[in-house]
């Protein structure tokens, strides 16, 4: 057994990660079970916000870290969301709720609806570490005229999925884990670790 920390106290992401890193014998550790602080997210790209809280779960954990940037991108609006998506409506306090009735809000009237999610994942083995492993991942489909599903969490609820006739949020977690811009972006970071050592290498034994 071997212990990662995740730079996130996103529930939803912590769940969908425990899930899918059980199967490598990796325990899960969340940067609040630490009384680690979040980092800042300063940055207008993805990749820097998801370097810059990896690096500092690292270097307060001395562990090596997970850290997960994502959004929802609309094309209509530029690609916002973005970075912004988990504040869109706001920081006091972030609401998943709030910041789906306000893109619905935004996009009244609008008919080009193509939207996708995106992921990036940055697993860093020392707060220092010069060559971060770093992978990418999109989930593509349509934002909803309504909310549908009580299933997945963020933007789930208006994210439709046209192969599937349905909203994100009525999927199971096994589809889900199968197709998710998260899911993609972890299956290619684990690939790139068999491809070149194996996990165990990367992660302290737990003493």
């Amino acid at each position: 057994m071997q212990k990662l920390v995740i730079a996130s106290n996103n529930p939803g992401k912590l769940r969908e990660f425990q899930r899918m890193l059980a199967a490598f014998g990796i325990e899960v550790l969340t940067q609040a079970q630490l009384g680690i602080s979040e980092a800042e997210e300063p940055h207008c790209t993805f990749v820097e916000n998801a370097l810059a809280k990896a690096r500092h779960v690292s270097r307060e954990s001395g562990l090596p870290a997970l850290a997960d940037d994502s959004g929802i991108c609309v094309e209509a609006l530029g690609g916002a969301p973005g970075v912004l998506s988990a504040r869109y409506a706001g920081d006091n306090p972030k609401s998943d709720q709030k910041n789906n009735e306000k893109l619905l809000q935004v996009m009244k009237g609008i008919t080009g609806r193509r939207a996708h999610y995106y992921c990036v994942l940055v697993l860093v083995r020392h707060a220092d570490d010069p060559q971060p492993l770093i992978a990418e991942g999109e989930w593509h489909g349509e934002i909803g005229f309504e909310e549908c599903g009580d299933g997945g969490f963020g933007y789930d609820p208006m994210f439709w999925l046209p192969q599937f006739g349905k909203m994100a949020a009525e999927l199971s977690h096994d589809e889900k884990a199968q197709i998710s811009h998260r899911a993609k972006a972890l299956q290619t970071l684990l690939q790139r670790l068999e491809s070149h050592t194996s996990p165990a290498s990367l992660v302290r034994p737990i003493k």
